[in-house]
């Protein structure tokens, strides 16, 4: 093969020869190298060619318009000395482009492990507190799930019978704070700030939140920024102090004032629930969410939902059987509400206090529940029975494991509660008036 010293006018006349596929101009000063023109192809270009382990090799350095002939000579005797130091500058260069691509993959692995970690990172507690209810719901009650809502509430909702505006719950003022930023310091300050005006409700979100955080700490996408539980924190238990003792209790004397107070409220429905959440001695939101279903008016018994065992029937007597057939039935709900979402009585408390407030008397709703079982000791009612109706759990052994009483065992003495406590309010009381039935009040 003929060799010339490669020159810029040379190049460029080079051609390809028509009867050949491909026509070679050869370097005399670098050996290898060469200039290529093939059929293919308009452009020139240079090519190294030499022998490895004996095998003839070629590869292409470039074309010509972009390598300058000092650079192509300079790359062809950077391939000869990989060649002589026992390299197949093929594999190098596979080796090269191999690491260079497992290098970019790295990068955008690395990248893309850091986007995601600041995007877990940047997960709010609103936005897992979220997730936690939505995926919790179908195993609380919907006071429970209420509780939740309640306490994230952002406020500033308007309120539906007053101009005043609904204020936000206490946990949102964490909301807005990074889930990896919620440490126990940044939870004293909260609790320090809430035990000033909310001791009660903030010891209560103070459990929630630490449930809620305990939730994070198992959660694949969470786990990794909770590693410990900030809620734990014994310096904002110490803040909101310890829950004291409620003694809101109606005392005997106390009756006549409070019945004739709760009887004058304009609603029906919550005066009759008021009464019936007194003589029963229910939970509130038990009572609210009992359905005409659960009442049965012809063995006097009511089915409620229980917390303790999922449901208990206690004895429906003569005033309350009264109370609840008085009610009209526009839905599933005995103490149905039009307003509410639920469709049921929610918040029955703002009548309560007023009426309360008339009555010259201080009372919640559970000061009822405690009323009852305080006052049942008046008719001597075995403890254990008030208990059952009540919906306590059984205390001892013998009232775990032998104690099964029957309904008509439960009413003689309930309504012997109930007759007693009418007396005290002065409430003259015939029983053929709870057998009247129900009124069907249209909805139209």
């Amino acid at each position: 093969m003929a060799k010339v010293k490669l020159t810029a006018g040379r190049i460029a006349g080079f051609t390809r020869d028509e009867s050949k596929a491909q026509t070679f101009l050869w370097c005399a000063e670098v050996p290898g190298l060469g200039v290529r023109a093939t059929r293919n192809s308009a452009a020139k270009g240079y090519i190294f060619q030499s022998k490895v382990a004996g095998r003839s090799m070629r590869v292409t350095i470039g074309s010509v318009s972009v390598w300058s002939i000092p650079e192509a000579q300079a790359e062809a005797r950077r391939l000869q000395i990989l060649i002589d130091n026992g390299n197949d500058p093929r594999e190098v260069k596979a080796d090269k482009q191999a690491s260079k691509k497992a290098a970019k993959q790295a990068k955008e692995a690395d990248a893309a492990a850091l986007a995601l970690k600041e995007a877990h990172e940047s997960v709010t507690v609103a936005t897992a507190w979220s997730e936690y209810i939505a995926t919790r719901k179908p195993k609380w009650s919907e006071s429970h799930y209420h509780d939740h809502e309640k306490d994230m509430h952002p406020g500033g909702a308007v309120r539906s019978r007053s101009t005043e505006l609904t204020k936000p719950g206490t946990l949102a003022s964490l909301a807005t704070v990074r889930l990896i930023d919620l440490t126990p310091e940044r939870i004293d300050e909260w609790a320090a700030v809430e035990a000033v005006n909310r001791p009660t409700r903030a010891r209560l979100s103070l459990r929630l939140l630490k449930a809620f955080l305990f939730w994070c700490a198992k959660h694949p996408s969470y786990k990794t920024i909770v590693t410990t539980n900030p809620a734990q924190s014994k310096d904002a238990r110490e803040s909101l102090g310890k829950p004291k003792v409620k003694n809101d209790v109606l005392q005997r004397e106390q009756l006549s004032a409070w019945f004739t107070a709760v009887k004058q409220i304009g609603n029906p429905v919550i005066s009759a629930y008021l009464q019936t959440l007194l003589l029963i001695g229910s939970r509130r939101e038990e009572l609210a969410a009992l359905r005409w279903v659960d009442v049965d008016f012809q063995w006097n018994s009511i089915t409620t939902h229980d917390k303790v065992e999922g449901f208990r029937i206690i004895p429906l007597t003569p005033y309350v059987a009264h109370l609840l057939s008085s009610l009209p039935r526009r839905s599933e709900w005995v103490f149905s509400s039009p307003t509410a979402a639920s469709g049921h009585l929610t918040e029955p408390r703002i009548a309560h206090n007023q009426a309360c407030e008339i009555a010259g008397l201080e009372m919640t709703l559970h000061g009822l529940r405690r009323s009852f079982a305080t006052l049942s000791e008046w008719t001597e009612t075995p403890a254990g029975i008030a208990a059952q109706i009540q919906g306590h759990k059984p205390q001892g052994v013998r009232e775990q494991n032998y104690i099964r009483r029957p309904l008509d065992l439960l009413r003689m003495w309930h309504v012997k509660i109930e007759a007693w406590i009418l007396e005290q309010a002065g409430i003259e009381f015939n029983q053929s008036h709870s057998e009247q039935g129900l009124r069907l009040v249209s909805t139209k």
